[in-house]
């Protein structure tokens, strides 16, 4: 049987047949949509978190993250970035630290209870009154967040969250509430790892203003 020759020239059209509209950029398109969910952020929210922050490293009160997935890279990104970046001499260090880095205690509390509370434990064995969590979830839903967060609260900690565009049940546990405008999670997390940059910049400034 003779081989299948495959023609490389495009298709023949009939006179008067117009050609498909070329399909939209997506590398645009992603990065067009992402500028505009940075832009409308809520600068007020940032400042609020940055505020309770500051108050935290004054007071030498703890800081603790948590997220799940790509919100615990960012959860464990921004713990460095917190415990480094945000540092300016003649200041105490920010004692942050992300819960999402123990994956031994993780997966026994996950294993051994549920899933739901391998925060939420780790929590209760050391949050206290003034430490602040950081709760890092695009749909405000994620059982083991919302418990983390109903924890921390009770413990008379501060919570901040970073969510997508409606916060889910985590925008009503928390004490600042950082939306993201944008329905696509990956830009949602994209927005947070910037907030990350954000907050740590704005941290500096509080601390050193120029």
């Amino acid at each position: 049987m003779p081989p299948k020759i495959l023609s490389l020239n495009p298709p023949h059209r009939a006179r008067g047949d117009t050609a498909p509209p070329p399909p939209a950029d997506p590398v645009d398109a992603y990065l067009r949509n992402l500028a505009a969910a940075i832009d409308a952020v809520s600068r007020d929210a940032v400042w609020a978190a940055v505020d309770l922050l500051v108050e935290a490293g004054r007071t030498r009160r703890r800081i603790y993250l948590v997220g799940n997935g790509g919100s615990a890279a960012t959860a464990s990104h921004m713990a460095n970035d917190l415990c480094k970046q945000a540092t300016v001499p003649g200041h105490p260090m920010l004692r942050a630290v992300a819960l999402t880095d123990n994956v031994p205690l993780i997966t026994a509390w996950g294993n051994d209870t549920d899933y739901a509370e391998c925060f939420a434990m780790q929590l209760a064995n050391h949050v206290e009154p003034g430490d602040v969590v950081v709760a890092i979830s695009t749909s405000g839903n994620s059982p083991n967040i919302l418990r983390a967060a109903e924890v921390a609260r009770q413990a008379g900690a501060r919570v901040i969250a970073l969510t997508g565009p409606a916060g889910g049940g985590l925008r009503g546990r928390a004490d600042v509430c950082i939306h993201v405008p944008s329905d696509d999670i990956g830009q949602q997390e994209d927005v947070h790892l910037v907030l990350n940059h954000v907050i740590t910049t704005a941290i500096r400034a509080r601390l050193a203003p120029a």
